[in-house]
């Protein structure tokens, strides 16, 4: 039997030459994020013309989506998982799909054909000494859609970093392209006076030894810029970015107090700057596994003490969330949220924050409202939610009433909207609004 160097050469194709083995009608996913090999990408638009009906799978897409445009619909079809900015329009036009799923049931739906697919187009690190291949900064459903997939095309790149708790051999890829180049970035977004004082709240509410899940932005790089002075934090996540790096420079992530994976920063896939990668890189105190364990409820619920951290893009004063859509539009997805929400309420000590500015379109809009928009989802129901944090405080809904929801969610908004709150609050309750 070969060894994998001696297989490595006989598998190297171009780009092109790999994307000829796709064919009409295949269903072919997509590295997830900032893992997406963009030079698989560009040379699968380009062979358009002899392709019909590809349909194209993958949660949010960081590179610029071409197989989206208009005019391409007779040849590529793209089903989101999760809307992101570059696939919204085609999404919003009918030109695209939306499937809602809880973000650890995705290799699920791949490994049992719910969710059908074909073909995995992927983006790996070099080989290790055994001829196995990281996936770098996106595992999560990209691993388990390599295990499922007919064929694999992979794309290695020296500059995807090599990270721990994932892999696939050279001997498993069907055709290897060499090409190096930069990996997607994200940049740190800007900290504003509200995302500053949000945070300052969220991080009134964590304690010395808590593991933190945080999604993606302004507000959670908020929160952890108010972290500094807390001790052996960790990180069980879907996701995290720069931030964290600063906190586990300065030693205040330490992940010494997590009651399983200890010692270890746990994520199914990185979004960041080449800081983030290049401290994930070969380091064996970061682990990047799939998002059916990272994102499990039962796996986050023997973690003591983890606090959950998501946004919102409405609240009722039901406290139902709404994190995805506005009104009718399909904005982004469930992603991780619930996954996380369900977890944190089963640990020991566990906590759910959903933290959000009090308003929208530049102040005109209340995120607190007395009932979610027309054609909106909840997301999150009003039987899971914990605390809502806004600019102007903290309401804690688990155990409280209907009335007692209300009150809380209203001192939390903004008081231009809040009197339009409370006039709905006496209407619904036929009682006046205790100030």
């Amino acid at each position: 039997m070969k060894d994998w160097k001696s297989v490595y050469p006989e598998k190297i194709v171009t780009a092109e030459d790999a994307i000829s083995h796709i064919q009409s009608g295949d269903k072919v996913v997509f590295t997830h994020a900032c893992g997406e090999s963009q030079c698989l990408t560009n040379a699968l638009v380009a062979q358009a013309e002899r392709l019909e009906n590809v349909e194209i799978l993958h949660m949010v897409a960081m590179g610029t989506a071409p197989y989206c445009q208009p005019g391409m619909e007779k040849h590529f079809h793209h089903n989101a998982l999760f809307v992101g900015g570059s696939t919204r329009k085609a999404v919003e036009e009918g030109r695209a799909d939306f499937t809602p799923v809880f973000f650890h049931e995705v290799p699920k739906f791949f490994r049992e054909g719910i969710i059908p697919m074909d073909v995995v187009l992927l983006q790996l690190s070099e080989p290790d000494e055994e001829g196995n291949c990281s996936f770098g900064i996106s595992c999560d459903y990209t691993q388990p859609a390599a295990e499922a997939a007919k064929l694999k095309i992979a794309q290695i790149n020296k500059n995807m970093p090599f990270t721990y708790g994932n892999s696939i051999n050279i001997k498993d890829i069907d055709y290897i392209i060499p090409c190096d180049e930069p990996l997607i970035e994200l940049q740190p977004p800007k900290i504003g006076e509200t995302e500053k004082k949000i945070g300052e709240y969220v991080a009134s509410l964590i304690q010395d030894g808590d593991t933190l899940q945080l999604g993606i932005g302004a507000i959670p790089d908020a929160v952890l810029s108010f972290l500094g002075d807390k001790k052996d934090l960790g990180i069980h996540s879907e996701m995290f970015s720069d931030g964290v790096v600063d906190l586990a420079n300065k030693g205040v992530v330490t992940n010494a107090r997590k009651t399983i994976d200890t010692g270890k920063f746990v994520s199914c896939f990185l979004m960041g700057t080449k800081k983030l990668y290049d401290f994930v890189d070969h380091n064996p105190d970061v682990l990047i596994k799939p998002v059916d364990y990272t994102n499990d409820p039962f796996v986050v619920s023997q973690i003591d003490h983890i606090i959950s951290i998501n946004s919102a893009m409405q609240v009722d004063l039901m406290g139902q969330v709404n994190a995805e859509m506005i009104g009718s539009r399909q904005f982004s997805g469930v992603g991780g949220q619930v996954d996380f929400v369900r977890g944190a309420a089963r640990a020991k000590g566990g906590k759910a924050i959903i933290a959000m500015p009090s308003t929208a379109g530049h102040g005109k809009v209340s995120k607190i409202c007395a009932s979610l928009d027309s054609g909106a989802a909840v997301t999150t129901s009003r039987n899971d939610v914990d605390y809502i944090v806004t600019e102007f405080g903290i309401a804690s809904l688990k155990g409280k009433t209907l009335k007692q929801r209300a009150t809380a969610l209203i001192h939390i908004a903004h008081p231009d909207f809040r009197a339009s709150l409370i006039k709905e609050f006496e209407i619904r309750f036929h009682c006046k609004f205790e100030k």
